[in-house]
């Protein structure tokens, strides 16, 4: 695929066909609201006990799957996205797929990973009573002083990767980030999709005639 067959701009369309980083940043906030109650809950259910905490761990990880790996392959974006009136597509024009969708995740996915095993070895090797003792946020600042090295080096790594997400879509005049480079994707303005597809098959169709 070439990103230079997305066009940049589009006759008669005077905006960006491309979703910048305000409007990812509002899908952003707006997932994060859909997700809040899901959160207080698993909040609650940690609440209750070490035990507890251990069986929301990999409930919590499939459900980041299903959300930012399943939605967008079936949608082309989370919920967030699609109420902000995007679409993730691939730089053809077609719609993604499972690679791009899981392909898009990956680094994500990675440091989720990376998190629910640093979590695990902490909840094991916590003292249940002291950690039933705390509050939600004590319990976690306790977690993190079992394992303060791994903490540090997962704390870091987001850091960098999200800097760096931010960075990337800000330099590059289809605004994508690190993850649309890896999936070979690109972030659209929904309403425009029609005429980003019918603008790349006449280009195609130009290529042919020459």
């Amino acid at each position: 695929m070439n990103e230079n067959r997305m066009p940049l701009e589009i006759n008669g369309i005077n905006e960006s066909i491309y979703a910048g980083l305000w409007a990812r940043f509002a899908s952003f906030i707006l997932d994060a609201l859909i997700m809040l109650p899901l959160i207080f809950f698993i909040l609650f259910l940690n609440g209750l006990g070490k035990n507890i905490f251990f069986y929301t761990l990999i409930p919590n990880f499939l459900f980041g799957l299903w959300y930012q790996i399943y939605l967008p392959k079936k949608y082309g974006g989370t919920p967030g996205k699609l109420i902000a009136g995007m679409k993730i597509i691939k730089l053809n024009g077609e719609s993604i797929d499972w690679k791009e969708a899981v392909l898009r995740h990956s680094v994500l996915l990675l440091l989720t990973l990376f998190s629910v095993v640093m979590m695990t070895s902490c909840l094991i090797s916590a003292d249940e009573t002291t950690f039933n003792s705390l509050g939600w946020l004590k319990r976690s600042q306790y977690l993190m002083s079992l394992s303060p090295m791994f903490f540090l080096v997962y704390t870091w790594v987001s850091n960098v990767w999200v800097y760096s997400e931010f960075i990337v879509l800000l330099t590059n005049k289809r605004k994508r980030a690190i993850h649309d480079y890896i999936a070979g994707t690109v972030i659209v303005k929904a309403k425009y999709i029609d005429e980003i597809r019918e603008t790349m098959i006449s280009l195609d169709h130009s290529d042919i005639q020459c």
